[in-house]
């Protein structure tokens, strides 16, 4: 773990004075139910040990000044409170005048500046929710720093809100909701069209979770997202078309699925409305049994998870696969893409005693079949956003 005293010694001349407060945002990890929250399906995400650190001290002025210990050929972003309109050349500091932008629209007090410095621990671009994380803890800083009266679920929404209208992202709300919502050795199981949510006992045992990056560049991302979407519409106008009436595509059982699939000309729209039915209900099967601390049959569910990514979804790619593949090979008992696709992360369930050899085997065979790294990532279970106790600071 970082020592972030020392860190906020180094950079004492961006903050300025002495009277530091420090905050941690978590990134987070879908454990199943991939592809489904934006047809109103169940997610069960988990937030995990790394995240992103704030650092902050107070101004005199309006201005918020923000510098990125991991982009340290920045220079520092300055944010005034006149000016919180989005501006490109701000780059990543959107993230943030966004929320000090929505929360001023909302009425909430904020009349003057802070020096935040940010120091993050989340591989970039791998579907780990860095952005969010982001959000989140500026929310949380905020809420804080001028003693507002505002919830976490607030917080949460008005993150989503920001990366829809202000950055342009159409994202769904599980990130946000799993940073900032999450508790220690908790996994949650959320319907993302209620918004209903359970804290479900996330005690592995003798297992442990690890995180695999590809490093595969993703360059198809946002456009066959976009496409997915388009394609899950067409599945439901056709349902619709023939009799079913539903607000959302995850209300339908797999019986309704299977009674009416034949109204499908397209092999691939079938396979789109396949993957989204059956990975919503494999997403209940899953909390049920890690509920049993039955990992064997929650193992099955993420290996089943994968295979209709790859097979019904089309979101898996050579560099996904063979990760979940090799996992699986040397000893995994489930493991899955998790995230977009097309590039990203694996998660995968691996018995503690063998983590380390299982890692070793797995990253060799990448590395021979794909001709460059992974990066390999055990990880624990984590709070949501908070600001951080003297206890928790090095």
């Amino acid at each position: 773990m970082i020592n972030l005293k020392e860190l906020a010694n180094k950079n004492r001349k961006f903050l300025q004075n002495t009277s530091e407060n420090y905050y941690f945002s978590p990134g987070r990890v879908n454990l199943i139910g991939e592809h489904i929250d934006y047809h109103g399906g169940n997610v069960f995400p988990t937030a995990i040990n790394l995240g992103t650190y704030g650092i902050v001290t107070k101004r005199d002025d309006k201005n918020f000044r923000f510098y990125s210990v991991n982009f340290p050929d920045f220079n520092p972003k300055i944010v005034s409170l006149d000016n919180l309109s989005y501006q490109e050349e701000r780059n990543w500091a959107n993230y943030a005048s966004g929320i000090i932008d929505a929360f001023v629209a909302l009425g909430h007090k904020i009349d003057h500046g802070l020096n935040i410095l940010v120091y993050g621990n989340l591989p970039n671009g791998a579907g780990l929710s860095s952005s969010a994380s982001l959000e989140v803890l500026i929310g949380v800083i905020l809420r804080s720093e001028f003693n507002l009266q505002i919830d976490m679920l607030d917080i949460v929404k008005i993150s989503q809100q920001v990366e829809n209208r202000y950055i342009g992202v159409n994202c769904g709300i599980m990130d946000q909701f799993a940073i900032g919502m999450s508790k220690i050795d908790k996994a949650i199981y959320l319907d993302t069209n209620t918004l209903d949510y359970e804290l479900v006992p996330l005690k592995l045992g003798k297992f442990t979770l690890v995180i695999a990056n590809t490093n595969k560049k993703r360059s198809l991302s946002d456009s066959k997202y976009n496409e997915r979407r388009s394609e899950g519409e067409q599945g439901i106008k056709i349902l619709k078309d023939h009799g079913l009436s539903f607000d959302n595509l995850c209300e339908l059982t797999i019986k309704d699925f299977e009674e009416n699939k034949k109204y499908f000309s397209s092999q691939v729209i079938q396979n789109r409305i396949e993957h989204v039915i059956y990975e919503n209900h494999r997403t209940i099967s899953a909390v049920e049994a890690l509920k049993n601390s039955d990992f064997i049959a929650f193992g099955k569910l993420m290996n089943q998870s994968h295979e209709s990514l790859d097979v019904l979804y089309e979101v898996s790619c050579k560099e996904l696969n063979t990760l979940v593949n090799a996992f699986i090979k040397y000893g995994a008992i489930g493991s899955r893409m998790t995230g977009a696709g097309f590039g990203g992360c694996t998660i995968s369930l691996v018995e503690t005693s063998i983590v380390d050899s299982v890692i070793e085997k797995v990253g060799q065979e990448y590395y021979e079949k794909i001709g460059y790294h992974a990066d390999f990532y055990p990880v624990n279970t984590s709070d949501g956003s908070k600001k951080m106790e003297s206890g928790d600071i090095e």
